[in-house]
Parts: structure tokens; sequence; C-alpha cells
């Protein structure tokens, strides 16, 4: 089984990530899509997150209706702050018979190049790379790796930073959240 690992925070989880996610089960040669919820990211300030367990409830919520999407709190257990080689390396020694590909924004692979040990990344899985509106004109140093895939799916560009600030704004964008995270987020009051 190839599964492809949609690493991120979820904070929320919107359609976007649903679309992008859907699309690539679909028409790539990926038969399930998980989303991974990082409890830490390196480059992200830990205070604006929501508790590990709440984005985990969304994404489980998102994607309960979806059977080859699934929710993974692979990374909750691990050292933090974690990098994207430990967790590969340990999915690989869990999994032994599974084959795990990434899953990236265009944005990510332009600074994939920085990323800890990537190397060792390309050299044992594939990146899926999904399109964005992006200023650097496809001059990334690894577009034409035998490893990165380019997939022609939907131009999402919703943020969920975008979602959070008009929440707190006291803006409607339920149509940007899939009912069930909606519904949670308006019962817990969350970004308010």
């Amino acid at each position: 089984m190839t599964v492809g690992l949609y690493f991120g925070s979820f904070n929320p989880i919107h359609i976007g990530h649903l679309v992008i996610a859907n699309h690539l089960v679909e028409f790539s040669n990926l038969d399930q899509v998980w989303f991974v919820v990082t409890p830490h990211n390196p480059f992200k300030k830990k205070h604006s997150l929501l508790d590990n367990h709440q984005r985990l409830e969304m994404v489980y919520r998102a994607t309960k209706d979806y059977s080859k999407l699934k929710p993974s709190a692979i990374e909750f257990n691990l050292p933090q702050p974690n990098y994207t080689v430990n967790t590969l390396a340990y999915l690989q020694e869990t999994y032994p018979n599974y084959e795990f590909a990434l899953i990236m924004g265009e944005d990510n692979l332009n600074s994939f190049h920085k990323w800890k040990n990537y190397q060792v990344i390309l050299e044992n899985h594939p990146i899926y790379v999904y399109p964005r509106l992006s200023k650097t004109n496809g001059k990334t140093p690894l577009k034409d790796h035998k490893k990165i895939h380019r997939i022609e799916a939907p131009i999402m560009e919703i943020s969920s930073t975008f979602i959070r600030n008009a929440i707190k704004n006291g803006k409607n964008i339920k149509p940007l959240l899939p009912e069930p995270v909606w519904t949670y987020l308006d019962e817990m009051n969350f970004y308010k």
C-alpha cells in the first residue's frame, strides 16, 4: 500500500485540505492519505496552536466519511521538536510493507532543501507536489528531481490563518470548513 503523508498543524483543517487530499487518492497512485497532525513545527510559534488532541479531533471529524483519508497522531509520541525525516524512519519501521510518500505544496518544495536531512527523504520517498500561486515561477532547484511528482490538482488558496482571523473578527466562514469541523469550532468557541 502507498500512503501519502499530508503533514500540517491543521489549525483548523479546512475544505482546501480535503479537496487536495481527496484529489490525490483519486487521481494518483496513492491508496490512502494520512493527515499527520503536527504537534510542533520548528518553523512556527507554538502558542498559536490549539491543543494537539483538539486539532486531531477536527481532522477525525473532517475525514470520517472518506474511507481513503485518515487522521494520524503518529508524531504526538515522538520527541519534540520533531522533523519529517524522523517521522518517516519511525513509520517505515512500524509499517515495513507500506510505501510512504510526502505531500506538499509547491511553496514548501521551494524551501525543501532547508529541511533536516532532505537528501535522505528524497532518496527514500516520492514527493507529490500540488500547485500554489507562487512568486518563484517554477525556479525550484529540485523541480526536475525524479522523486518529485507534480500533481494537476485544484489550486486552493485558503489558509487556516485566514480562517482563524475571520472567526476572531466575527465573520461567517462556514463554507470554508467541513460541516462537522464548523460545528465543533462553534461549540468549543475556538478562535474567538
